[in-house]
């Protein structure tokens, strides 16, 4: 059975930087069959319904300002597939998840920067899904759950988002790692590696500086949904931790 993954994707310009987080992307493919299709939640794709992809080839979204030239001028045009997104679709109606078809959106950086590190060649189709901050964390994870079969179908299931994700508070200049945010996150390793949903659902009043690593919801969504997907095994691993700007986090989690 495939696994599925958390990703943080960090900053825009991650796929162009160099440093261990990248170094694990990069080397991520080699240690695994290659995927027959690719699903992936990004927390910069918000809808109040939840949206599936449905296109033949993705663009490229630009979703960001102020970066280096050349991630203008970087495209991921992998190839999308209907009958998956369909698939899909029929998968969250039968455990009751309203849903809807998109057939003109592109991938946006939290997809496309991720999947330019792990697979560059843009050879494998890609369904991309939407977040919606407005329901549950049980809810969230809910809709991982009922995608967790297509892991048996070769399926890769990706979540892109941050654990720790204030850009406010971000020190440009940082060295070391604010103790805000690593104890958070320490909070959260415990939880995931227990599988203690009792308080992932309620991290908000349970977690150490929970409203200063989440000011918003959306990075931290897709963790929820890859870890729902993992709900029959129940087992998480954490394979990268690293911090940027202070507090920023890039963690990579397993789960199968």
């Amino acid at each position: 059975m495939m696994p599925s993954y958390f990703f943080a994707h960090g900053a825009p310009s991650l796929v162009l930087e160099e440093h261990a987080y990248t170094d694990l992307l990069k080397e991520f493919a080699a240690g695994m069959p290659k995927p027959k299709a690719i699903v992936i939640f990004s927390a910069h794709w918000e809808e109040s319904v939840q949206t599936v992809s449905s296109v033949d080839q993705y663009s490229t979204i630009y979703d960001f300002g102020g970066f280096q030239d050349e991630l203008y001028r970087m495209t991921y045009p992998a190839p999308g597939d209907r009958s998956l997104s369909e698939q899909i679709q029929a998968l969250f109606t039968k455990d009751g998840i309203p849903s809807k078809l998109d057939e003109a959106r592109g991938l946006d950086h939290g997809a496309w920067a991720v999947l330019k590190l792990i697979y560059p060649d843009a050879d494998i189709p890609v369904v991309a899904l939407s977040v919606n901050r407005y329901l549950t964390n049980e809810q969230q994870y809910e809709i991982g759950k009922a995608l967790s079969e297509l892991r048996e179908q070769d399926v890769l299931i990706i979540g892109s988002g941050g654990t720790v994700h204030n850009l406010r508070s971000v020190n440009w200049r940082a060295q070391g790692v604010d103790e805000w945010a690593g104890a958070f996150d320490n909070w959260l390793q415990s939880k995931l590696e227990t599988w203690d949903t009792a308080s992932l659902f309620n991290y908000e009043e349970l977690a150490p500086n929970a409203r200063m690593a989440v000011p918003t919801s959306e990075h931290f969504i897709p963790l929820l949904i890859a870890m729902g997907t993992g709900d029959a095994n129940r087992k998480a691993k954490l394979l990268h931790r690293s911090y940027q700007y202070g507090n920023l986090s890039l963690s990579c989690w397993q789960f199968d």
